[in-house]
């Protein structure tokens, strides 16, 4: 019996979901009196290996095989690794990787899939939640298995950050190249990469409160001054003001910065499930019972128009007219 989970790296980095697959993994483990285990896939598996050993992990399995992701390899390597040390439960994110690969793999496995877990609880049987209708509604299902597979959503868990010591094992995997189907040749980012707002400490993000898009320069300002990255709810990016990549939400991104502001968004759950795991909330918004101030750490009931210019001027820089 353990707990496998199955850590994501893009670009030569290993994503901040794999150290949040470390705190959900642990704690799962720990219900089940198990050890904790890790893979690392493709790419540098030493040095993932090493980022990724943190306090709780048991045993690091190494897979080198191809330095981007591959769903053929990615599912012929799990399938094996799991076939080897035999996991109670497989922990994958529910990312576009993750779910590329976590149907396959479990169907491989005849194990029973939950996709996008934000909450489990043993009880005798596994309990795991997830959000339906929107986030509006919260859904708890039994599972009634011995073994299985879940994918967890990106900041839900926190991401554990003390040193571990885990044990560092190569796992040699015999890939059927006839059967992967595809060859990966590269990566390349989509949809305007010049910016990865997942990477931001400090996101200034505008919604549909900023009128017109001629008012963009206002939040652009703060940005710059704050030296900030500039975000948005989904409204700005449907009316094509900003591109794809500065969408946070469940349609967008999810982002974990350390301070977030809110300019003009109202807070519908479709955007919070993208932002709620942000260290500090700042809302700005005229409506005070706006649902961004149940979530928000700071509130400023105001006219944007009058607050942002006064915000760019304290931080030292210079409002643009409007």
């Amino acid at each position: 019996m353990t707990v496998l989970a199955i850590t994501e790296h893009r670009r030569g980095e290993v994503r901040d979901v794999s150290y949040e697959l470390v705190t959900a993994g642990r704690e799962l483990a720990d219900d089940l009196g198990t050890d904790l285990e890790l893979a690392v896939i493709g790419g540098d598996v030493e040095g993932f290996a090493e980022d990724v050993n943190r306090d709780g992990v048991d045993t690091i399995y190494t897979v080198d095989e191809g330095e981007e992701f591959n769903h053929g390899v990615y599912t012929q390597a799990i399938e094996q690794l799991a076939t080897e040390v035999e996991p109670t439960a497989l922990l994958m994110p529910n990312s576009v990787n993750g779910l590329d690969y976590a149907p396959s793999v479990a169907e491989q496995l005849d194990l029973p899939l939950v996709t996008d877990v934000i909450d489990f609880e043993t009880n005798g049987n596994l309990e795991v939640t997830r959000e339906q209708y929107g986030g509006k509604v919260e859904t708890t299902y039994d599972i009634d298995a011995d073994d299985y597979a879940l994918t967890i959503r990106p900041a839900e868990w926190p991401k554990a950050e003390a040193a571990g010591d885990a044990a560092i094992e190569a796992f040699d995997v015999d890939i059927d190249e006839d059967a992967l189907g595809t060859t990966v040749n590269g990566f390349e980012e989509v949809g305007g990469g010049d910016v990865d707002i997942t990477e931001a400490d400090v996101l200034v993000s505008i919604g549909r409160g900023i009128d017109e898009e001629e008012n963009l320069p206002l939040v652009e300002e703060l940005a710059d001054t704050l030296g900030a990255t500039l975000s948005s709810s989904r409204p700005i990016v449907d009316n094509g003001w900003l591109p794809k990549n500065r969408q946070v939400g469940q349609s967008g991104k999810v982002v974990t910065p350390d301070v977030y502001i809110a300019i003009g968004i109202s807070g519908a759950v479709q955007h919070v499930a993208g932002m709620k795991g942000a260290d500090t909330i700042v809302a700005i918004n005229t409506d005070p019972n706006a649902p961004i101030y149940d979530i928000a750490d700071y509130g400023i009931v105001d006219d944007l128009f009058e607050v942002v210019p006064e915000l760019i001027e304290e931080f030292g820089g210079e409002a643009p007219n409007i």
